[in-house]
Parts: structure tokens; C-alpha cells; sequence
């Protein structure tokens, strides 16, 4: 999985990209102080792992990771070069999600590029910028395909979808408002990798003191999810400060910190359950001596397709799956036990796997 971090600057996202990943990316209270586009890798914290690689006593424990992408803080008209210009937008044209953050805190220590703080100016200012960069595509695509539109009626109803779809973005709307008529306009829109048709997760970056309600006293907390409910975006709240603290802790300080707090799970924990979420994506295990391992797939994904993400040969030879829930494993302690009481399952090729499922593949290639 892969997200995109997105903000005007000095909203705190440098400083929660650097919380998030430890990568130390450069934080400053001055815009564009993140030149090239930071990227980190974070380890989706995931307790199951551990307690099924201490009953394997498996040499190898791989939990499933998040790759961020942190872009330099966007300004009203970057689409068309003010600021840092386009050129970032296009570090996150492959991202699975924007992660939008987005400032709800007063400092007069920390300059805001408008003059004041005002979360929905902030985040409609971010979301004119993606649409017009996604303008800019489709004009392009228009240009390519608008002659053999004449002799090509596969090209001519491409061209007729990015009429509308340049209609549709032009009033204002994002691209995953748009309805596309049927599977090819499905692909076409998909393989133009818009801004706009990515979903959104905005972070609510507040002060320490807002954290512990979770920003239900904060109004600007208040306005962002509002705003969010319109387009069917997720919220999460969070303090870039703080978030920066937990890092460098040990996970036992980081417990006591939290509940020092009165703080329940950190922003990565709320991040990655806000990013599974609106992504639709769950994690499955495989556990052995030699490696116990979670793997990311989407939900309602089939048996065979699953066992794809470890190897095509596993899809490609798929003969059954044997499964069973990581609760019971762990409850009876070892596979031949589960195994005994009737609690493994033998799958086929039309099992839907579930969040938590243990799973041993039998192939054939």
C-alpha cells in the first residue's frame, strides 16, 4: 500500500511524515522546505504476528508495510506552476490514497501561508489544485486521441468519455464523483490515474490538548469532518507534535505515554485503520518455522487470487486451501491441535479469505 502525504505548508506534514516513518525528513517552519519527495516505509503494527511467530518460534516475523510519500506543501496555483509548482503532483499520481492533513490548531508561532487558520479554504484550496492538474491530463489525452477519433470508434468513444469527464472537472467535482457507463469506461478513467479519483483520508492535525476528546470540542475538527461526510472521505485526528514525541519512544514508554494522555491508540495506529478501511483491505497469514508473515489483499478477495500475492504459481496450480482462524490456533496452541478438534477447513477456489484467517496453500505447477 502506498499513500500519498498532501497539505499547504507549515500544516505539520513534514513533521507527522518524519513521526510516521522516522526518515527525518526536513521540518521547518517556512514552506517548501521538502524539495524532492520524501519516501518511508512503516511496519503495520499487527499483535497476531508476534504471537503466532512465538508459537512457531519462526526464525523470520514479516509484517505487511506502508509506503509513504511525503510532497512539498502545495499553494493556491501550483497546478499551473506558483509555488513548487506541478511537478510534485505527479510524485503521487500512483499512490493508492492521499492522506490530506490538514491544519486545525491556533499558533502565532507558526506562520499560515493564507494569515489564518480555516480548515475547508484549506482543503477546497488543495482540492482545486488536484482537480486542475487533472485537467491538465485529460486536455492532454483529448489532444492524442481526438484525430484517430475519426476513424477509430474505440478512440471515438474515448474521446466522447474525456469530453464529459473535462465537462464533469471543470464544475468543480472530483473524478470519483463522475459515473463512467459501464467496465471500458471504468478502465480508461483508471488508467489515467487522476488526482481526484483517489480516495481521500484527511488527518486533523490539532494541540495536545484536543487529542484526548479526539477533537469533538475542536470547531475546526468539526468543519473537516463535515466537509468529509460530502464526499465519503475518512477523518482521523491527530497531533504531528505529539505523534513526533511517540516516535522516539520503546513501545512500553509509547503504552505509558498514551495512557499518560489519556490517549487510547497512536495516529499511525489510526492511519492504518482509516487507510485498511477506506481502501477495503484486510490481512491473512501465513505462519511456519521459517517465516510467519502477513499478507495485504483486498476484501472479498478468492482463495487462489489470495495465494497469488505470494507467488503466481500459487494461484496458477491452486488445489485447496487449508485454513483456520489465528484466535483458535493460538488458543490450542499448535496446528495438529486445531487440526484434531476439526478447527482447519479445507478451502477451494470459491472461499472468500477473511481478516485473520492462517492459511497453508496446496499447489501444483
Amino acid at each position: 500500500m502506498k499513500l500519498g502525504i498532501v497539505g499547504l505548508p507549515n500544516v505539520g506534514k513534514s513533521t507527522l511524515f518524519n513521526a510516521l516513518t522516522k526518515a527525518g525528513a526536513e521540518s521547518a517552519n517556512y514552506p517548501f522546505c521538502t524539495i524532492d519527495p520524501n519516501v518511508g516505509i512503516v511496519i503495520v503494527p499487527d499483535e497476531r504476528l508476534q504471537l503466532l511467530g512465538n508459537m512457531y518460534q519462526s526464525k523470520k516475523v514479516t509484517p505487511a508495510v506502508i509506503e509513504f510519500v511525503d510532497i512539498a506543501g502545495l499553494v493556491k496555483g501550483a497546478s499551473k506552476g506558483e509555488g513548487l509548482g506541478n511537478q510534485f503532483l505527479s510524485h503521487i499520481r500512483e499512490v493508492d490514497a492521499i492522506v490530506h492533513v490538514v491544519r486545525c490548531f491556533e499558533d502565532t508561532n507558526v506562520v499560515h501561508v493564507d494569515g489564518n487558520v480555516n480548515p475547508v479554504r484549506d482543503m477546497e484550496t488543495i482540492n482545486y489544485e488536484l482537480i486542475f492538474s487533472d485537467m491538465d491530463i485529460i486536455e492532454r489525452r483529448i489532444a492524442k486521441v481526438v484525430k484517430g477519433s475519426r476513424n477509430d470508434k474505440v478512440l471515438a468513444k474515448e474521446y466522447e468519455l474525456c469530453k464529459k469527464l473535462k465537462e464533469h472537472l471543470e464544475e468543480g467535482k472530483s473524478a470519483k464523483a463522475f459515473i463512467p457507463e459501464g467496465e471500458e469506461e471504468k478502465e480508461w478513467i483508471a488508467s489515467y490515474h487522476l488526482l481526484t479519483d483517489k480516495p481521500v483520508i484527511y488527518a486533523a492535525n490539532v494541540s495536545e490538548e484536543d487529542l484526548e476528546d479526539d477533537g469533538k470540542s475542536n470547531e475546526y475538527v468539526g468543519r473537516v469532518r463535515d466537509y468529509a461526510v460530502k464526499e465519503d472521505s475518512e477523518v482521523f485526528v491527530i497531533c504531528a507534535q505529539i505523534e513526533q514525541e511517540i516516535a522516539e519512544l520503546s513501545d512500553e514508554e509509547k503504552e505509558m505515554f498514551l495512557e499518560e494522555l489519556g490517549i487510547k491508540e497512536s495516529g499511525l495506529e489510526k492511519l492504518i485503520k482509516a487507510s485498511y478501511s477506506i481502501l477495503g483491505l484486510i490481512s491473512y497469514l501465513t505462519a511456519g518455522e521459517d517465516e510467519t508473515r502477513a499478507w495485504t489483499i483486498k476484501n472479498g478477495t478468492k482463495a487462489p487470487q489470495a495465494a497469488g500475492r505470494i507467488h503466481t504459481d500459487f494461484e496458477r496450480g491452486f488445489i485447496r486451501a487449508e485454513v483456520v482462524n489465528y484466535k483458535d490456533l493460538l488458543e490450542l496452541g499448535s496446528y495438529p491441535a486445531a487440526k484434531e478438534k476439526g478447527l482447519v477447513r479445507l478451502e477451494g477456489k470459491e472461499y472468500i479469505v477473511k481478516d485473520g484467517d492462517v492459511i497453508l496453500f496446496r499447489f501444483n505447477v
